[in-house]
């Protein structure tokens, strides 16, 4: 099969499957890598961890991996690699930025600092077959990465925190650090792990960030934290413990415990308090003051579906019955959305889902401030039970309209009625979204959860039509209203993502 055809949504989706999965795209793969190597044996395997397709502003197919390196002094050790296939590489393209002296530039620099090792080349293209190969640390949109990998800056970078950080509790310093990629994505983000080479030293985790954005994501995580912490017992938001200006990168420390929604599918007794202090904390951030939201740019509901859209564009490509349903969910959202009760925008968290919050002996850590905007509040509940909505289908699992009801009741007291019912709205827009974004597109039932999800998002915007919601009534949203509840006060406590790998 020839990867234009591949990606051009004729043979379907088993033709996708096919270049990422297929034995020989497989092959050729392993080919280049092993070619770019100090030796071809120092392959081991390839775990897929992450897969997405696009359809605009042109077709492109992106993998990302990690590969086991065996070779001594790397036994045990892996490295992020990504890999794109495109059907033609235009001028202007990511390919060609990466064909710049920058790249080559970057790619010595990692050579000279011993980071590339066992790489001797740290990207590969393989024309005939559209594909584009990049081996971490390099990324031209990320220059710092290079030198955020290298254990040596990695140590007087630490030592920088520390000092900034004057009497605030910061992590125990090692004298040499492993450096690890947790999310490798060349143009988009990434996220290094720092281990400690002496025992009773500390992890840290750092993001990279660009365009100044990283400083302000500091500065709300900070006065998330805080405002939190002054209004609520047993959650809290995982703060940053610096934001190291030349180098474009948050530290932060290591969070163990367990994802809310890993516990919410072991069903464990005390989920049902973890909801409500989720709930309880989305109503105490939708409250934060202008101290806060002065942080904040604006997000509006069309630049929401728009984004929308544009996640799941490729759907109806390699599933054409979802795309009556995508045209019809979205369509009758804009106009259901356009006749309802609106409210001043308020702090939103903006990626507020169950895998951000985790549950640790003391209580919640909410984590990942980086979407924050000046919004609707009723994004962050939306987006809220569709991922619950998410996760129960992907384990087809009852129960959900309970836990929905219970995250629900704990945020609804004092809360406009009419922002529950925008949520709903929002929810059938994100289950929309996660066919998209959420949904591997290598899982065998990959159809029939896109189908669940569209169907799920098609009942609820029936159900707000039903009841004939429109501007200047007064819609009831039941029982998720109920008698008023005082916010509570604080606990402590922190938490950290980290993402399990599948095998190719």
């Amino acid at each position: 099969m020839e990867v234009a055809d591949a990606l051009s949504g004729r043979g379907g989706l088993e033709s996708v499957r096919w270049l990422v999965l297929g034995a020989e795209p497989r092959e050729v793969l392993r080919r280049e890598l092993s070619a770019l190597l100090f030796a071809p044996e120092m392959l081991g395997a390839c775990r897929l961890r992450h897969a997405k397709f696009r359809v605009e502003p042109d077709v492109k197919l992106s993998a990302y991996y990690d590969v086991d390196i065996n070779a001594q002094g790397f036994g045990g050790r892996s490295r992020a690699i990504a890999v794109m296939w495109k059907p033609k590489w235009r001028a202007g393209s990511v390919a060609t930025r990466w064909a710049t002296s920058d790249v080559t530039e970057m790619e010595a620099e990692a050579l000279g600092g011993g980071v590339a090792a066992p790489f001797h080349r740290l990207t590969a293209r393989v024309p005939a077959w559209g594909m584009y190969i990049q081996v971490a640390p390099l990324d031209p949109c990320f220059p710092q990465l290079v030198r955020v990998s290298d254990p040596e800056h990695v140590q007087n970078m630490l030592a920088t925190a520390k000092t900034s950080n004057g009497e605030a509790p910061g992590p125990t310093l090692a004298s040499r650090y492993a450096v690890t990629s947790i999310k490798y994505q060349p143009g988009q983000r990434h996220v290094l792990r720092y281990y400690p080479k002496e025992a009773r030293s500390e992890n840290v985790f750092t993001k990279l960030h660009r365009d100044g954005e990283g400083s302000r994501i500091f500065r709300v995580a900070i006065r998330a934290a805080d405002w939190l912490a002054a209004h609520l017992e047993g959650a809290t938001c995982l703060q940053p413990l610096a934001y190291l200006a030349d180098d474009a990168v948050a530290l932060y420390p290591l969070l163990t415990g367990t994802p809310l929604h890993e516990s919410l599918r072991r069903r464990k007794r005390e989920t049902g308090r973890h909801l409500e202090l989720a709930g309880q904390a989305l109503s105490a951030l939708h409250q934060a003051p202008q101290l806060l939201t002065g942080l904040l740019g604006p997000r509006s509901f069309e630049e929401e579906v728009e984004e929308v859209e544009h996640k799941c564009d490729f759907v109806p490509m390699l599933l054409p019955s979802a795309s009556a349903a995508i045209e019809s969910v979205v369509g009758r959202a804009r106009d259901l959305y356009a006749r309802l009760p609106q409210e001043p925008p308020t702090f939103t968290h903006g990626d507020f889902k169950a895998e951000h919050f985790w549950v640790t002996p003391r209580g919640l850590t909410l984590m990942d401030f980086d979407a924050c905007h000046l919004a609707d509040p009723a994004l962050d509940l939306g987006r809220f039970l569709a991922d619950l909505a998410l996760w129960y289908a992907v384990w087809q699992q009852s129960g959900l309209k309970q836990v929905q009801e219970r995250f629900l009741a704990s945020y609804a007291p004092g809360a406009p009625r009419e922002r529950l019912v925008r949520a709903r709205l929002y929810e059938a827009l994100e289950l929309v979204r996660c066919t998209g974004r959420r949904l591997s597109l290598f899982d065998r039932d990959w159809a029939d959860r896109v189908g669940r999800l569209l169907g799920c998002a098609g009942a609820l915007l029936d159900d707000l039509t039903a009841r004939r919601v429109t501007r200047g009534t007064k819609p009831s949203a039941g029982r998720y209203l109920s008698e008023r509840r005082p916010i509570r006060k604080p606990l402590k406590r922190r938490t950290f993502l980290k993402r399990g790998a599948q095998r190719a």
